[in-house]
């Protein structure tokens, strides 16, 4: 049935009139355009199906409320049937978008529609081609990846408690985080059995995490004492049931996991990239595609990475050599500069406190220049938190969580605090510009409170955000918020860093690199320290593509904004580019033809 003749069958009319309307209205006035209102109906019915199957998402956003309540006491099946049930819904969701035409539509909501529809189709890829969830995210249980690695930061710092029912809630997710651990046992064993599973090395940081998680009494656990401070002020025995509950099921799942894991550690694969899995060079293809949002291919990939090294590196040489430090390959002479005493913080308890009021400070000072570069800056709140130590081992070493919705719960910036010697003090400018702001905060709090539907203020592509976190440290150097030469060189440093994550990444999974040789790469280019260094090569192993979508997704930022200058003259304004991100995260095709749009209407 084609897209007319669906629209105008009995049955999807009844369908769209049966949506609901209020739930999750969205958030632009359609002025009586029916159209609009019919494709809203669709984006209604396909964002709640999403929410169904993703409860954790449901509490992010802070709509596990109201008669989506009973979702702040469930966890993501993560069961095959469930997969599939997932998987239909999606291109159920799909059909009825489709079948809601342009004609008619404002150009807002076609907008809307192309990147709804880009975002759904996206994620029927793994599924139907390689009976995965992911293409970015291949291997279920990794140093990064299954609920033991996630569920307990989220229950921890996403799950509010300010009642007895959000008290029990937490309990029946501590309950179902026991079954999701052995649910991800059973998807991991039968991936292993066709070969996909983690590099070792991944595994065994995997293992460490797991120890961790699991090392104290269950009484004392991360999980129960979270419980336990949040509910010192409601009656009830919250602890002594959390740790019931930990202790004769969440530990012996975990157990079980534990033992799946070591086995497949004792058989693993030392070899770092997807090529080593069946299907690792389609589904790399698909990963590149996806993180990217383009159609560059790897090798196009590698050497935008060498070129952006090259050019990168020798606008550092200089920084360098201007403030006396003339000896050495450029990371040779960064790599000294990140051990002076004077760019370092005590490794302790009190010197990490110290580290995270400077991240304060440091965002303090740019938000006060933003109003120079941005209209209505949000007043949206930020905490700097640093990583929980159970997971800092493989997490990531800095990232960011959007708020709720409802502004229940702040957004959070996360720094990995494993070892205070990874951030010299030089470096931590473009770091809080990169995750706070005007990065990652200013850009998905701005798109959260512009007006639309709410599947869109909740759509993600990585090269577009990503993209535009980098493009924020140039934003930042613009307005002049690096102090001095050496904070310059620091954001600098992150530009080389994500250059050459174009080559590591595309060189471990399609040139066959090791993990020693792309860790050599990074530590010999960008100057940081080994551990570190490692630990991001681990990540890329795992997570093959998304490396990528940083510099990809600057460069575009760039070209676009270089292109609406060229097209407006005179009359561009920074300002009004910049307004851009109100219309929410686009691929970067779509995003260079919208501001190319925009800035032929100022010209």
């Amino acid at each position: 049935m084609d897209r007319r003749s669906f629209l105008h069958s009995t049955s999807a009319i009844a369908a769209l009139s049966l949506l609901p309307t209020a739930a999750h209205a969205a958030g632009r006035a359609t002025q009586g355009n029916s159209a609009d209102a019919l494709l809203n109906r669709a984006f209604d019915a396909a964002f709640h199906a999403f929410l169904r199957n993703s409860p954790e998402s449901a509490t992010q956003l802070g709509l596990d409320k109201g008669g989506d309540a009973y979702l702040k006491s469930k966890l993501s099946d993560r069961t095959p049937e469930a997969r599939a049930r997932n998987l239909n819904e999606v291109k159920t969701s799909i059909r009825l978008i489709e079948a809601v035409g342009e004609d008619g539509l404002s150009p807002a909501a076609k907008l809307d529609r192309e990147v709804v529809l880009y975002s759904l189709r996206n994620r029927t890829v793994a599924p139907d081609k390689f009976d995965l969830d992911s293409a970015v995210r291949p291997f279920t249980i990794f140093q990064q990846g299954g609920a033991y690695f996630s569920t307990p930061d989220f229950l921890n710092s996403a799950h509010t408690v300010t009642s007895a029912a959000d008290a029990e809630a937490y309990l029946s997710r501590l309950e179902a985080f026991a079954t999701v651990l052995d649910q991800e046992t059973k998807q991991q064993e039968a991936e292993a059995a066709r070969g996909v599973v983690a590099p070792d090395f991944c595994l065994d940081l995997t293992l460490g995490q797991m120890d961790a998680l699991r090392k104290a009494a269950p009484g004392e656990n991360g999980l129960t004492q979270s419980l336990v401070r949040r509910t010192k002020d409601i009656p009830g025995e919250w602890g002594a049931r959390a740790g019931k509950i930990v202790a004769d099921k969440v530990y012996p799942a975990l157990g079980r996991q534990y033992d799946l894991i070591k086995k497949l550690r004792a058989k693993g694969r030392a070899s770092a990239g997807v090529w080593d899995i069946p299907q690792g060079e389609a589904i790399y293809a698909a990963a590149l595609e996806a993180s990217t949002t383009t159609k560059f291919t790897a090798a196009e990939v590698h050497k935008m990475g060498l070129d952006q090294v090259a050019s990168i590196t020798a606008e550092l040489d200089a920084i360098l050599k201007a403030q006396g430090f003339t000896s050495g390959s450029v990371a040779e002479r960064l790599t000294a500069l990140n051990t002076r005493p004077e760019q370092l913080y005590p490794d302790t308890a009190e010197g990490r406190v110290e580290l995270i009021k400077s991240l304060n400070e440091g965002l303090a000072h740019v938000t006060a220049m933003l109003p120079r570069a941005f209209l209505n800056v949000t007043k949206a709140p930020l905490e700097i938190r640093a990583v929980p130590v159970e997971i800092q081992d493989g997490a990531s070493n800095g990232y960011y969580r959007r708020a709720a919705l409802d502004g229940s719960r702040p957004a959070i910036y996360f720094i990995n605090l494993k070892s205070v010697g990874d951030w010299p003090k030089y470096t931590l400018p473009s770091l809080t510009y990169h995750e706070g702001h005007p990065g990652h905060h200013l850009q998905i709090s701005t798109s959260q409170e512009a007006e639309g539907p709410l599947i869109r203020k909740t759509t993600f592509f990585g090269a577009y955000s990503e993209g535009w976190a980098l493009y924020a440290e140039q934003v930042a150097d613009e307005l002049g918020a690096y102090a001095n030469p050496l904070e310059r060189a620091g954001y600098l440093q992150s530009f080389l860093f994500r250059a050459a994550r174009l080559v590591i990444d595309t060189g471990i999974h399609t040139k066959r690199w090791t993990r020693e040789q792309a860790t050599d790469y990074m530590v010999q280019t960008v100057g940081f320290a080994r551990p570190r260094s490692q630990r991001e090569v681990e990540r890329y192993c795992t997570q093959p593509g998304q490396a990528c979508s940083y510099k990809i997704g600057h460069i575009s930022w760039v070209r676009a904004r270089e292109n609406a200058k060229k097209i407006a003259g005179a009359k561009f304004d920074e300002k009004q580019f910049h307004e851009v991100i109100r219309a929410g995260a686009v691929p970067l095709t779509i995003l260079e033809r919208l501001v190319e749009e925009r800035a032929k209407s100022w010209a």
